[in-house]
C-alpha cells in the first residue's frame, strides 16, 4: 500500500461520533458491540443507535449493560437496544453467545479490551491473557459470527488496535512470555498488532462474502481500560506532551466512521486513527511513536501465520 492511497476524510481528532454518524441511516441493520458498557465502547453504541440501528451490547456485566441500553434508549429514542453476556476471556462463554444469534449481522465492532495487566496471566489454556482477551476471544467471536455476517452481503468488521501496537509485533516464538521477561505493555502492544493483523486476515479471507475488516487506534482517552496502570500515569503522560487526550465521544469517532461511513463501501485490511487512514512508520524501540501504523501490522505474511495459530488456539 503507498500513502498517496490513504483515504482522507473531512473529520480528525477533535470529531465525534456523534458527527461522522450524522445523517447516516442504518435503520433495519444490526450491530453488535463487544465492551458497549464502559468507555468508548458506550458511545460507540450511541452514535450507531442514533443511526436507527440494533445494537446489541456484547458485555461481561449485563446489570451495567442493562442501565447503559436504558440510557441509550432515553438519550436516542431508539428501543432496540440489547444486552447480551460475553466473556471474551472465555472460549465456551464466546461460542455460546455466537450459537445463540439468529439472522444476519451487519456490523461487528470489536471494542472490549483489557491494557498493561501488571503480571504475566495466562488464562485456563496457557496463552497470556491481553493476547487471550483482545486477540483470540474476538478472533473467535468474529469466526462463530461469520455466516450471520456473510448473510448480509455487505457487513464490516471493526478491529480496535491502538497506537500501543508500535511497541511490538506478535512475538510468534514467544507470544506466552515464557522465554523473555515479561512486560505489561510490550504484550499488550503485540495483543494490539494482532488486532490490526486480524483485520488484514479477515478481509483477505472473507470479502468474497461482503464482509470488510479495518483496524483502528481510537486515541488515549482515560476510561477504566487503564485501570491497571500506576495511579498518576496518565497524568504524567499528559504533563510530559507524550499524550493528547480525547473524551469517550472523540474517542469513539473512528470506530464509528469506519463502521459507517459510504467512503469506506468495500474497503478492508487497513488501519485508522483520527478519521483517517494512517501513515505507515518504523517505529523506533524505546522510543514515544505517537502515531501510524508499522508495517509488520498490515504484512500479509504475518496475518497469515497468526491466523493458522488462531484457529489451532481456539478450535
Amino acid at each position: 500500500m503507498t500513502t498517496d492511497t490513504r483515504i482522507a476524510t473531512p473529520f480528525g481528532f477533535d470529531s465525534t461520533a456523534a458527527e461522522v454518524a450524522e445523517g447516516v441511516d442504518l435503520s433495519g441493520t444490526r450491530a453488535v458491540v463487544t465492551g458497549g458498557s464502559s468507555g468508548i465502547g458506550i458511545e460507540t453504541a450511541r452514535a450507531l443507535a442514533r443511526t436507527g440501528a440494533e445494537v446489541i451490547l456484547a458485555v461481561r456485566d449485563t446489570g451495567a449493560g442493562e442501565q447503559v441500553a436504558q440510557d441509550i434508549t432515553r438519550t436516542t429514542g431508539n428501543g432496540e437496544i440489547g444486552v447480551c453476556h460475553l466473556d471474551l476471556a472465555d472460549l465456551d462463554s464466546v461460542w455460546t453467545f455466537a450459537d445463540a444469534w439468529e439472522g444476519p449481522l451487519h456490523l461487528l465492532v470489536n471494542n472490549a479490551g483489557v491494557m498493561a495487566l501488571p503480571e504475566l496471566t495466562p488464562n485456563d489454556a496457557g496463552w497470556e491473557m491481553q493476547f487471550a482477551t483482545n486477540h483470540l476471544g474476538h478472533f473467535a467471536l468474529a469466526l462463530g459470527l461469520r455466516p450471520a455476517l456473510a448473510a448480509d452481503g455487505n457487513a464490516r468488521i471493526v478491529s480496535l488496535s491502538s497506537r500501543g501496537h508500535l511497541r511490538s509485533p506478535v512475538v510468534f516464538d514467544d507470544i506466552n512470555f515464557e522465554r523473555r521477561e515479561y512486560a505489561p505493555f510490550l504484550a499488550y502492544g503485540q495483543s494490539k498488532t494482532a488486532n490490526v493483523l486480524f483485520a488484514v486476515g479477515a478481509n483477505e479471507r472473507w470479502a468474497d462474502d461482503g464482509i470488510t475488516a479495518n483496524a483502528v487506534h481510537p486515541g488515549g482517552i482515560a476510561t477504566r481500560l487503564a485501570r491497571h496502570l500506576d495511579p498518576g500515569y496518565i497524568d504524567r503522560a499528559v504533563a510530559e506532551s507524550k499524550l493528547t487526550l480525547k473524551t469517550p465521544e472523540q474517542g469513539a469517532a473512528t470506530s464509528v466512521l469506519v463502521a459507517t461511513s459510504p467512503q469506506l463501501e468495500g474497503v478492508g485490511g487497513r488501519y485508522f486513527e483520527d478519521c483517517n487512514e494512517a501513515e505507515l512508520v518504523d517505529p523506533v524501540e524505546g522510543a514515544t511513536n505517537p502515531a501510524g501504523v508499522a508495517p509488520y501490522a498490515l504484512d500479509e505474511g504475518n496475518a497469515d501465520r497468526l491466523w493458522d495459530l488462531s484457529l489451532e488456539a481456539v478450535a
